[in-house]
């Protein structure tokens, strides 16, 4: 599979939409995540990333401009023992709680569909890292209509298995801006990681639509200890 710049990727798109990035640094050291948000409308604007216990929450930015709580408010990343989930919606909850009962990521992924947006119908695009003992590896799904057909829900899940050093992929839900929104197609871009988290950080959010962008999320967790190091950039504040 070809390797694309992430950023150029980013760049030549005004509207991914919301995007996840799950791989390796450069130096084997760390395994890593990214997750954005973007937005066109005044609701889905309105949002910030906010810490908690176990990962990351969206909220409004400002609570009297919300209007509609669906689909924009819910819990991106949370940590399951020694699993990162991050997500483009509560499937978050869905599989932390179901996995949590021993059942299999893609396993609690068949108990939801692509969101009820029509006609956009949005993708729910999710993924999982599993660090423990010095060793990594993750997976990515998603869950999307048959070219905007809602009468089929495809599933894909892909699987990587010790990752290479220096390369991740990349997820997101809309292949540009439209009406309706077309949805991603293919399997997850090959992409490079580096190994510093703020430079990563930096780079993703000045590739970023300035006008939609909205929010990004950024982790590096030690591979051999489990230790994560995250950092959140938003562009609007409560």
């Amino acid at each position: 599979m070809k390797t694309l710049d992430i950023y150029e990727e980013l760049r030549s798109n005004s509207y991914p939409g919301r995007g996840i990035v799950i791989g390796k640094s450069e130096d084997g050291k760390s395994a890593v995540t990214a997750y954005f948000i973007m937005g066109r409308s005044v609701n889905s604007r309105n949002r910030v990333f906010t810490e908690t216990a176990d990962g990351i929450r969206t909220e409004a930015a400002d609570p009297s401009k919300l209007t509609d709580p669906h689909l924009i408010i819910y819990a991106p990343v949370r940590v399951l023992g020694n699993k990162t989930i991050v997500t483009n919606g509560d499937q978050t909850d869905t599989i932390y709680e179901l996995m949590d009962e021993q059942q299999t990521f893609e396993q609690s992924l068949r108990t939801r569909e692509y969101e009820d947006d029509a006609p956009n119908y949005t993708p729910r695009i999710s993924g999982i890292m599993h660090v423990e003992n010095g060793t990594y590896n993750y997976a990515m799904s998603i869950l999307k209509s048959a070219d905007g057909n809602p009468d089929c829900c495809e599933r894909f899940t892909y699987s990587y298995t010790n990752p290479i050093n220096g390369f991740g992929h990349f997820i997101h839900t809309y292949m540009g801006d439209g009406n309706p929104l077309p949805s991603f197609e293919g399997e997850p871009k090959k992409v490079t990681i580096p190994n510093n988290m703020d430079e990563f950080a930096a780079n993703l959010w000045d590739a970023l639509n300035e006008d939609n962008k909205v929010s990004l999320f950024v982790r590096y967790i030690d591979i051999e200890t489990g230790k994560a190091t995250s950092k959140i950039i938003n562009k609007y504040t409560k």
